[in-house]
């Protein structure tokens, strides 16, 4: 991306962002979810990280949320709330960590131990702290002589709302901090010397997670609907809206839970851990589950672990939160624009995400439907990285008005393939490309007609060929790929991942796992196959192309005197040059190759659509490999063979290499070059002609003999 796209990319982001928070904030409307919105949020950050020069100071990555409602007094905070920055990645994780250290001139591991050690209990506090991030809404509670006298939300960071009357109505929220003699007793259960800490504070600001649990959400979206009201989005909104009822009993009717997290005043606290345990202490309930971690590798596995436990507790988390657990650090690293230096939310992956459509392709099926395919910028939906969603139809997308260089929203719930559900239309700039449906098939050249919302090749045999070729590329004598059989090939075909045999090779580990029935490790599996299968000798190579009539022993008389065997590695386009150099007649030189055939290959490498797949090839990375042909002896030096039945103690495949070992050519026909027919099981026409033509016929026994 150039500067000035960075610009005009980065203005957009912030126009858009501004009026989504707005209308989430302040009107209590959910124009996009949360989940996009973070995601949009996430791409501004990184923009502003890759071009300083264009941060501003009423960006969205510098302030923390909206305005305060007008209903209710305003509060001033005596330290500003500010938000986390989001990561969905360990890389993003990394990154933090690494401009964390770069801001502090130095290892955080080492900083962190020549603070000295200072014992809450622990003989060596951890280096970071994790805690579940609650889907809620912040709250900061003040006490003043052990009372709570106010409590508010975050607002605008700097000024929020005094919702105290609401917030009394929490039960998990205490109206009195216990007295210092329990406050001290609690401390030492918790393995803790109350000695070193003030349990009697004048002024006491401790800061939370007001939420509301899924079971509760249920009961009052029920209610909701049988009032023919419309439902609510997600529990978090019901929290929102109950803390900001002006008649507080509403807000206690909905059974609002509760979480304290942070301790704003310094009663001696040295690490971030320490402020959980008084909290604790003090009778404020705080979330059982956070942990101490010594490395980042520690944060990742809590984070991780919490994907898959997610559902065992009765509230919504949507990741975790990553914070240094000094406080000297913490305060020493600062603010950078809204969110502190020292911490960082690690969120699960989004069930939607914001991505970029870089091209739309068409795929054919296997009953000749045209399907357009979105190619994305890679994006993380539903825990996996996708690069491709289905459009379904050009209704769908003439519906969308969707246009190759769009930012989009994708969505991905459960086993429901990626589906692109939104075109961010304020964010174009003008260079955006429409798609139209082509007129005439992609695979074949037929004429395409519409019929209902689907568009169809009139060719009948259109997308059986089209999954045959596909079938044949993979097969055992071409390329090998055992993972892929023709149910996971009509899969692929069905879903838009592949639209030709190139395709195979660019599939992505997130693309196959995001299909229906198809796990991690199968994707894994097809994936690793796949790249081990892009390096393939020059006559499977030719044999995988499905040249009409070019069968195996064609292939390996194509490449043995094209070529010559050297030892090297081709790319797909040095097989195209050296063809395409060859006349009909040269063809019709090689043993083997009448005017039909050589007129089939040469055909092949000037096909316009077989250039491109011979392109798309070698980006893909599949390389060829020339090798001489290891010979044991010369003893059938010049004989050509004919197979034609079936061996009972070898494969035909085996018999094959066992003549060419020993210097031996095999022929699919027999002609006057043949020098031996081996009969086997059951054998077809080839015998009777060989018989005709007065041939020396071997059975099995007679054929071992030969070969040894």
């Amino acid at each position: 991306m150039t500067r000035d796209e960075a610009k005009k990319r980065i203005e957009k982001l912030r126009k858009e962002i501004n009026r989504y928070r707005y209308a989430y904030h302040v009107l209590d409307k959910e124009l996009i979810s949360p989940e996009a919105l973070d995601s949009l949020k996430k791409e501004l950050f990184d923009l502003e990280h890759r071009f300083p020069e264009f941060v501003t100071s009423d960006s969205p990555t510098q302030r923390v949320e909206g305005k305060p409602l007008k209903a209710f007094k305003k509060v001033p905070h005596e330290r500003p709330m500010i938000s986390f920055d989001d990561s969905f990645s360990e890389e993003d994780m990394r990154a933090w960590l690494s401009r964390l250290e770069n801001f502090l001139g130095g290892d955080l591991k080492t900083i962190h131990r020549s603070l000295g050690e200072k014992p809450y209990g622990k003989s060596h506090p951890p280096l970071l702290y994790c805690e579940l991030k609650i889907d809620g809404l912040a709250i900061e509670l003040t006490y003043e002589q052990g009372v709570l006298v106010q409590g508010s939300t975050r607002g605008n960071g700097l000024v929020g709302e005094d919702v105290t009357q609401n917030l009394k109505t929490i039960e998990a929220i205490p109206l009195n901090l216990l007295p210092p003699n329990e406050v001290a007793e609690n401390l030492r259960k918790l393995g803790v010397d109350p000695a070193l800490y003030t349990l009697n504070p004048k002024r006491l600001v401790v800061r939370g997670e007001a939420f509301i649990t899924r079971k509760e959400f249920e009961r009052i979206s029920k209610e909701q609907v049988e009032k023919g009201e419309r439902a609510y989005a997600n529990p978090r909104n019901i929290a929102a809206g109950s803390i900001r009822q002006l008649d507080p009993k509403i807000t206690a009717s909905r059974k609002l839970d509760s979480f304290q997290y942070a301790l704003f005043t310094d009663l001696g606290q040295r690490f971030h851990e320490e402020e959980h345990l008084l909290l604790k202490a003090f009778g404020f309930k705080t979330n059982p589950h956070n942990r101490g971690a010594d490395s980042l590798e520690e944060a990742f596995r809590f984070r991780d672990s919490w994907v898959r436990k997610r559902n065992e507790i009765p509230y919504e988390i949507d990741g975790t939160v990553v914070l240094v657990n000094s406080n000297e650090i913490f305060d020493r690293a600062g603010v950078a624009g809204k969110a502190p230096r020292g911490a960082m939310a690690y969120k699960f992956s989004p069930k939607e995400a914001t991505t970029k459509v870089l091209d739309i392709v068409v795929q054919v099926g296997r009953t000749g439907v045209l399907t357009p395919v979105a190619v994305m910028e890679p994006v993380q939906v539903g825990g996996v990285t996708i690069t491709h969603a289905t459009l379904h139809n050009d209704d769908e997308v003439n519906r969308l008005d969707l246009r190759v260089g769009d930012t989009v929203i994708v969505s991905r719930a459960g086993d429901v393939i990626p589906q692109v559900v939104e075109v961010l239309k304020k964010l174009r700039t003008g260079r955006e490309k429409p798609f139209k449906m082509p007129a005439f098939c992609p695979v074949d050249g037929g004429r395409v007609v519409k019929i209902g919302a689907l568009s169809k090749c009139t060719n009948p045999d259109c997308g059986a060929k089209h999954k045959e070729s596909l079938y044949h590329f993979v097969s055992r004598a071409a390329f090998d790929i055992r993972g892929l059989g023709p149910k996971i090939l009509d899969k692929f075909l069905d879903e838009g991942l592949i639209a030709d045999a190139a395709d195979i090779f660019s599939l992505k580990e997130g693309d196959i796992e995001a299909l229906p029935r198809f796990g991690e490790k199968s994707a894994e599996n097809i994936v690793r196959e796949v790249d081990e299968k892009k390096k393939i000798t020059l006559p499977r190579f030719l044999y995988a192309l499905g040249i009409l009539h070019v069968g195996e022993e064609t292939a390996i008389a194509l490449g043995g005197a094209i070529f010559n065997f050297q030892f090297s590695i081709l790319k797909p386009t040095d097989v195209l040059k050296r063809f395409q150099k060859l006349s009909v007649e040269d063809l019709q030189n090689i043993q083997d190759i009448g005017p039909i055939v050589a007129k089939s290959i040469y055909d092949w490498f000037r096909g316009g659509k077989n250039l491109k797949l011979l392109e798309k090839l070698e980006k893909a990375g599949v390389q060829i490999e020339l090798s001489k042909l290891h010979t044991a002896s010369r003893k059938l030096q010049g004989e050509v063979f004919v197979l034609t039945g079936t061996l009972s103690s070898m494969s035909r495949d085996e018999a094959k290499d066992k003549i060419r070992e020993l210097g031996g050519d095999v022929s699919e026909s027999v002609s006057s070059k043949t020098a031996y027919v081996v009969a086997g099981e059951n054998p077809g026409s080839k015998l009777e002609k060989a018989k005709k033509l007065g041939m020396r016929i071997l059975n099995e026994e007679e054929f071992k003999k030969l070969v040894g």
